[in-house]
């Protein structure tokens, strides 16, 4: 399993990252579908806008290793597709 997140964010002996830890593990982490599903996308753009954000559980192998196509699951924390959704709506 990859989490892409600064680890330097996480890590630490402070009391505040241990809370902010046991707050990122208890959020509510979304799967490609169902932010596909709120914002009426298609999985593979939600998919695409999401596989390489910071903060992002990702799981499985990324390397296609001859196969058709790579198996990955996504799992998307509920301030990860808050902040994507915010930086989408600034662009407009």
């Amino acid at each position: 399993m990859l989490h892409r997140d600064s680890s330097a964010r996480l890590r630490g002996s402070s009391h505040a990252s241990s809370e902010q830890e046991a707050t990122v593990f208890a959020m509510r982490h979304y799967t490609v579908a169902e932010i596909a599903e709120l914002w009426k996308l298609s999985d593979d753009t939600v998919r695409a806008i999401f596989e390489h954000e910071q903060g992002v559980l990702v799981f499985g192998d990324d390397r296609s290793n001859g196969r058709k196509r790579r198996y990955v699951t996504l799992r998307i924390p509920e301030d990860v597709a808050r902040r994507v959704h915010e930086r989408l709506q600034r662009r407009r």
